[in-house]
């Protein structure tokens, strides 16, 4: 899980954007700060902003081929935290291209060390707003796989319009993913959980694959640190998975 996961913006009264992270602050480590130096021009994009320093310019897209170097189904995972999920999947599936999507800067810094430690070449970072990801970063149709693994609960009540998965984004990502693409969904937090099943299985752009029920544990999805502090402390983790129309 990511406290700083990267979400949908959404309308406040005053017609600035809220989001569904909280900003992190504070100093990187000093290792922290020299993964960022030196291995940033290798892995991350250089991202076009808008008005925030996480923001996406609504003109600016990339070519998935050119970023990656070579052509290959693409895997989105929305709050990567410190890559230890996505790092494992890209070591497992070389044949696949991993875009992970991160604003916590720590988290970020230490995904780069994971990547060049493992020696990968099929990964990319963004440190950017997910869904200006998805909506303007990103071709439609171009993301073969989106993974939304333990994503802020916002678990106060005053809180939980912030949730990413909520109305409007739905079509979002269903306008990222080719037609037959996946979305896989996970998270230990139950009403969270009841609300991302309802959400979705309402979109018409999505077929839930387990109609009125959750999916099995996806095999891909590495058991991070999280999952088993999560399992240990007796919380159920609820699976989601979902296709858009061929």
């Amino acid at each position: 899980m990511s406290d700083a996961e990267t979400a949908q913006p959404a309308q406040h009264p005053s017609h600035r954007p809220i989001f569904s992270f909280s900003r992190r602050s504070g100093r990187l480590t000093d290792g922290q700060q020299t993964s960022w130096e030196t291995l940033g021009p290798k892995y991350l994009v250089d991202v076009e902003r808008a008005e925030l320093d996480f923001s996406v310019n609504p003109a600016f897209r990339v070519d998935p081929a050119e970023l990656f170097g070579r052509d290959a189904p693409l895997v989105v995972e929305i709050g990567s935290g410190t890559g230890e999920a996505v790092v494992a999947a890209a070591a497992e599936r070389p044949e696949r291209n991993f875009l992970a999507v991160e604003v916590f800067v720590a988290g970020l810094a230490r995904t780069l060390r994971r990547i060049e430690d493992a020696g990968l070449s099929n990964v990319r970072l963004v440190e950017a707003n997910a869904v200006e990801v998805l909506e303007h970063m990103l071709p439609p149709g171009s993301v073969e796989e989106l993974w939304i693994f333990f994503p802020d609960p916002w678990h106060k009540a005053k809180h939980t319009k912030r949730r990413l998965v909520r109305d409007g984004f739905s079509a979002v990502a269903a306008n990222a993913l080719r037609p037959g693409g996946r979305m896989r969904l996970a998270t230990d937090w139950e009403d969270y959980a009841f609300q991302m099943r309802e959400v979705l299985d309402a979109a018409p752009e999505f077929t839930s694959e387990h109609p009125g029920d959750w999916a099995p544990r996806f095999d891909g999805r590495t058991l991070t640190v999280f999952e088993r502090k999560a399992a240990k402390a007796g919380r159920r983790i609820h699976d989601l998975s979902y296709v858009t129309a061929e």
